[in-house]
């Protein structure tokens, strides 16, 4: 399965996608984002592990579809929102980090709430990505921006959630649209080392597991006129082996 073949089958005009645990499950090199921009995908988010590969550093300055969290302090490289237009709609994508177990950052409430009425300044359409370790804190931005935003999507967690809806003013929410890796294994990484970690308390580096893989995702209907989500509907389609 490719993307394009994806979009094919969905029929999806824009693609959004996380791409900071692309390099082995940690972090996103130039050479991948490329690769990630030339497969079909328009905007690449991340969250707390772009930092990870110091060579992405300018081409989050430069890149204007390479995004991360809008709520880092200012002055950080980088930027957290941008504008691509799509057969003639102008959609909006805001990254937001969350707080719970995870770095203090700026709020990503207010600031969240602040840059979605900036960017719906020049488009309807607008998605956030916001990645985050908590479903509380996803659940609640949801609803603090409902009616704001065209949808939240939560992504941090590797694994997908169940709990998709729209909510009353028209913001679709998934607390996690989960990972495109390997299915078995630990949230995409070797079981026995994640099992020994767990028993020693040792922190043994982490390692992609070799296994078939999953593509997780969520295919969003958006009403391009006023914004509102129409539909929202999740994805999980299995690779077949290499070879």
């Amino acid at each position: 399965m490719t993307l394009q073949s994806l979009m094919k089958e969905t029929k999806a005009d824009t693609v959004i996608a996380n791409g900071e645990n692309a390099a082995d499950g940690l972090g996103l090199t130039p050479d991948l984002a490329e690769g990630m921009f030339k497969s079909g995908v328009d905007v690449i988010t991340s969250g707390n592990h772009i930092w990870q590969k110091r060579e992405i550093i300018p081409l989050l300055d430069s890149e204007a579809r390479l995004l991360r969290p809008e709520n880092y302090p200012p002055g950080v490289p980088g930027h957290g929102s941008c504008v691509v237009n799509k057969k003639g709609v102008e959609v909006a994508v805001l990254n937001l980090q969350g707080r719970q177990s995870m770095h203090s950052l700026r709020c990503p409430f207010s600031v969240g709430l602040e840059h979605a009425r900036r960017l719906r300044n020049h488009s309807k359409v607008l998605v956030v990505d916001f990645h985050a370790e908590s479903p509380e804190e996803k659940e609640a931005l949801c609803l603090y921006l409902d009616g704001s935003v065209s949808a939240v999507i939560g992504t941090h967690t590797h694994v997908q959630t169940a709990d998709e809806r729209i909510l009353p003013r028209g913001t679709a929410c998934l607390t996690d649209v989960g990972m495109t890796g390997p299915a078995s294994g630990v949230i995409g990484m070797k079981a026995e080392i994640s099992i020994n970690r767990a028993l020693t308390q040792i922190p043994y580096k982490m390692e992609v597991a070799d296994e078939e893989s999953v593509v997780s995702g969520v295919l969003l209907e958006i009403d391009v006129d006023t914004g509102r989500s129409l539909s929202v509907t999740r994805v999980s389609r299995e690779v077949p082996p290499l070879g």
